[in-house]
């Protein structure tokens, strides 16, 4: 499922015009984005939980050329499943 589709079935089920529900997708998204810019967490119990991890920079390697080049620090968003979506999803 992608955005759209989500949309699309926001829409059918809830009975709501195209565009009322791509404004709750929209609000939902940008609370989550907002959420984890502050260096906040979203728990979505039987779901999984987000949060933001931080990694030091590193030297890489570029795959095309072999040359090393430095990789800045970085934020970056990080999903754990919840117990009952694993257990859903091996069921």
């Amino acid at each position: 499922m992608n955005r759209s589709d989500l949309i699309e079935a926001l829409a059918k089920r809830e009975n709501l015009k195209d565009k009322e529900a791509l404004e709750i997708v929209n609000i939902v998204f940008k609370g989550f984005t907002n959420a984890l810019k502050g260096g906040g967490r979203i728990e979505i119990r039987g779901f999984g939980c987000f949060s933001v991890r931080e990694y030091g920079a590193y030297a890489g390697k570029n795959p095309r050329t072999g040359k090393k080049v430095h990789v800045e620090e970085k934020k970056l968003p990080y999903f754990k499943t919840g117990k009952e979506l694993k257990a859903r999803v091996n069921r």
